[in-house]
């Protein structure tokens, strides 16, 4: 039976008296079949859905995120970080991130110039633009120290992932305000202890964490440099406390500090000295040069912080140890260097030798014992994602995309991994406690002491 139907107005209220809808009205056995085809055909959608959200799913997983990337800082170090965001999908093409060179900041036009040649799509003189910059969700911050608690900060609560140059500030206090904003905030971080990437460094930390060399029981941690050990070497804004904070300390005793707690496990109390060597230097314009620079000038300035520090330490386990720091020996040129020793064996890497480890084992009647050469290879570390074979050398550069490469993987998973504010904490509760000791004369615990009932 057919019927015709009428419908006097549409549902929207507009009048539509004339329009007619035929429409069938099926009896029983018909309905029956169009029911069938009807949901025969919704539950092929369905599984069109479903397939479709497979599809789509595997897409995402297979597609690489792209991250915004910002730079603010474009001396040395600035140039370094943006190098190894350029290069880590050469070497790391799984990575399944991208990132994307979006804006640059420096107050020099000539390295916003920089900035532009190497691929960022904008550059300007002002930070804060770098931080509130819709486009932007992972900053490096390679500034002089005395900017890093400000800049780091507002990072931070901007909600952006932070990779930033130690120290993180001109000492532990503001090293920890940056810190307590970066856990606040629950992004990601990331601080520039490159060395720890050294395939050899890597290497040895294994061998120490499996007992190769046995029980720990000798170390010595140096990072001897030249480049201010002239009376001409510029006073760049290393040199003084209000830009700097401290001078060696936290320029390359913070390296040795670090790799130490890395390698072996933490410093617990020590007994340090310091010293300025060279008393005065040639000013350094801001903005032009290095910490590396010369300076023929009649006009010196004072020196406001520490030209070398020592230390003597204890480690957790109640193994000593010596740590050593200069920026005006005479010889070495970057001389970071470390010597573990234990029961039945040891290990000694040095930066000027950076693909080679050597390695002592303890034997019975062997009159060859003694050191003997490791080269890097792939089965050390990150080193086959630069080179097939060992003994052809790796860079400093391709440290800092290894570095670039967890910090991104840190942020792709969601997951913090070293070496972050964390680190850099507890390495400037050991830079601290050398001044301390040096003003004090004694020995000073590295580590606050924990009030009673908040231990755990």
């Amino acid at each position: 039976m057919r019927r015709s139907l009428t419908t006097p107005a549409r549902a929207d209220g507009f009048a539509c008296s004339d329009w007619k809808v035929q429409q069938s009205i099926p009896d029983t056995r018909t309905a029956a079949i169009f029911l069938t085809t009807v949901l025969a055909a919704a539950n092929m959608k369905e599984r069109l859905w479903d397939r479709f959200l497979i599809v789509l799913t595997d897409m995402e997983e297979n597609m690489e995120r792209r991250f915004g990337i910002g730079v603010i800082g474009f001396g040395w170090m600035g140039r370094v970080h943006t190098t190894s965001y350029k290069r880590v999908l050469d070497h790391f093409p799984d990575l399944g991130v991208r990132p994307r060179l979006v804006v640059a900041s420096d107050v020099s036009a000539e390295r916003r110039h920089q900035a532009e040649l190497m691929g960022f799509e904008r550059t300007v003189d002002d930070w804060r633009m770098v931080v509130d910059d819709p486009a932007v969700e992972v900053i490096s911050v390679t500034t002089p120290n005395a900017l890093h608690r400000e800049i780091a900060t507002a990072v931070a609560e901007a909600g952006k992932h932070l990779w930033v140059e130690k120290p993180v500030g001109r000492g532990v206090e503001e090293t920890i305000a940056v810190a307590e904003a970066v856990r606040k905030a629950g992004v990601i971080n990331e601080v520039g202890f490159c060395y720890r990437f050294a395939p050899a460094v890597a290497h040895a930390r294994d061998l120490i964490a499996m007992g190769a060399i046995g029980e720990v029981n000798h170390y010595r941690g140096a990072f001897l440099a030249d480049y201010a050990n002239r009376p001409d070497s510029a006073a760049s804004w290393r040199f003084f406390r209000e830009d700097s904070g401290s001078g060696v300390l936290g320029d390359l005793m913070a390296h040795v500090v670090d790799l130490t707690q890395f390698l072996v496990g933490p410093i617990v109390r020590l007994s340090g000295r310091t010293a300025t060597m060279i008393p005065q230097r040639p000013k350094l314009a801001v903005g032009v040069g290095t910490h590396f620079s010369r300076v023929e000038t009649d006009e010196l300035v004072d020196v406001e912080n520490e030209d070398w520090a020592g230390a003597m330490f204890e480690f957790e386990s109640g193994s000593l140890g010596l740590l050593e720091a200069s920026r005006v020996v005479v010889g070495p040129r970057v001389g970071l260097r470390f010597e573990v020793h234990g029961t039945e064996g040891a290990l000694a890497w040095e930066l000027e030798r950076m693909n080679e480890l050597q390695r002592s084992k303890l034997a019975a009647e062997d009159p060859d014992e003694g050191y003997t050469t490791v080269f890097a290879g792939p089965g050390h570390g990150e080193f086959g994602a630069f080179q097939p074979g060992a003994g052809i050398p790796m860079g400093y550069d391709d440290l800092r995309v290894i570095e670039a490469r967890n910090f991104l993987l840190s942020i792709r998973d969601g997951e913090q991994r070293g070496p972050g504010l964390d680190e850099m904490v507890a390495t400037g509760r050991v830079l601290q406690a050398i001044e301390r000791s040096d003003a004090r004369g004694g020995w000073e615990i590295t580590q606050p002491p924990v009030v009673a009932g908040t231990a755990g």
